[in-house]
């Protein structure tokens, strides 16, 4: 896979709040979003920078990627008139990182009018799975501005 950023675009999501885009987590962690699609959200993040004081992976990392990745996916399918928003992650880390990039690959398990599940699989360099995810949001109709 070539490491190509996808945009988000204005209105691709609703309710977002432009207000916020410089305050973005995402950004603070490195999440790079390289593919973006209904079916399927990839993104990767250095390791550098993300590490816990034993010098691995921060777990929380992990769970920011999966969020991250699963709410995209979650907008993506609710539409731009209808809000996605996280109710649970759960997260198990399977293996430690030291270095490299860790990518993300968001998949839906349940795509329907009140929720939708994703799965998300991490892993290394190397292929290995790192970590697996479910995040599952709630989908609202969007407020009226």
């Amino acid at each position: 896979m070539t490491e190509q950023t996808a945009e988000i675009t204005p209105g691709q999501f609703g309710g977002v709040d432009p207000a916020a885009a410089g305050q973005q987590l995402n950004d603070k962690i490195g999440l790079k979003l390289v593919e973006m699609t209904p079916e399927r959200v990839v993104g990767t993040i250095p390791v550098e920078g993300n590490l816990q004081p034993y010098g691995l992976l921060h777990g929380g990392a992990n769970a920011t990627v999966a969020e991250a990745l699963g709410s995209v996916l979650a907008a993506l399918n609710a539409g731009p008139e209808r809000a996605a928003m996280g109710l649970e992650l759960s997260c198990t880390h399977h293996r430690a990182v030291r270095s490299g990039t860790v990518t993300g690959v968001a998949t839906p398990l349940h795509v329907g009018r009140g929720t939708i599940t994703s799965e998300i699989v991490l892993t290394d360099d190397e292929g290995r799975r790192t970590c697996t995810a479910r995040l599952t949001c709630v989908v609202r109709d969007r407020p009226p501005r």
